[in-house]
């Protein structure tokens, strides 16, 4: 397996671990009461909850070399660039936007690197020399 996979898979399980962390500050922030809104609370700890897991089981997948972590990856690193757009822009968190930018960013150089895209192809007796 490349270690452009093994980079990639730590990325993308890094930005799933994040996820699932603000859904369990989301929840507890929900239960004490510091929440005005708790069902938006809480479905938002849903959504989060949900697609982080995700996302973190695409990074886990890539790290012990399934092939299927990929279209997962790809996909969230796809949907995170209108966030970074907006946390660089109207959100004036512009520190935020830049580190998930650089996460998204690399995390797409690396799942569509050569390596990779051999390794993918490889699955499928693609032979591409």
């Amino acid at each position: 397996m490349p270690a452009t996979v093994r980079g990639a898979g730590a990325l993308v399980a890094v930005e799933g671990a994040v996820a699932v962390i603000v859904a369990v500050v989301l929840i507890a922030r929900g239960l004490l009461g510091s929440d005005q809104s708790v069902a938006s609370g809480y479905g938002t700890a849903a959504w989060f909850g949900i697609l982080g897991g995700g996302v973190l089981a695409a990074g886990a997948g890539l790290l012990l070399g399934r092939r299927w972590g990929r279209a997962i990856a790809v996909i969230a690193q796809v949907l995170l660039l209108p966030v970074v757009w907006s946390l660089l822009t109207d959100s004036h968190q512009p520190v935020y936007g830049a580190l998930l930018g650089l996460a998204a960013v690399a995390s797409l150089v690396l799942l569509f690197a050569p390596p990779t895209t051999r390794y993918m192809a490889h699955a499928y007796g693609a032979d591409p020399e």
